[in-house]
């Protein structure tokens, strides 16, 4: 069965290609260790064996605002664009109040509910 490149189509009603989340590797920085490629869920790596170093693939894949790549890179060769850009695009289009129309209509779904 083939890989599927893109795992997500949206992120909160935005097209995930207008979004420009994902990792940039500075593979003269990069020790090949491959922490990158295994600990992140959404495939958006490879590994390139001849070049030990490791391959954004499938970008789309890139959790919107998830760096934990970057966060657990021990050469910090991996980097992200700033959570301003995030910040600044989440009121531009609109997301906090799609967000909260979302949450307010599936009030059983994301319900805290205490132990009594």
């Amino acid at each position: 069965m083939a890989e599927k490149k893109n795992m997500i189509s949206d992120w909160h009603g935005i097209p995930r290609e207008e979004i420009d989340w994902y990792p940039r590797v500075e593979s003269e920085l990069c020790m090949g260790c491959g922490i990158c490629v295994l600990g992140c869920g959404r495939r958006v790596y490879k590994f390139d064996y001849e070049n030990n170093v490791p391959v954004v693939a499938n970008p789309l894949n890139c959790l919107v605002g998830c760096t934990t790549c970057a966060n657990t890179c021990p050469q910090h060769a991996i980097s992200f664009p700033p959570m301003s850009y995030l910040h600044k695009l989440i009121r531009k289009r609109g997301v906090i109040s799609r967000s909260r129309k979302v949450l307010m209509s599936n009030i059983e779904k994301y319900a805290y509910k205490r132990d009594s």
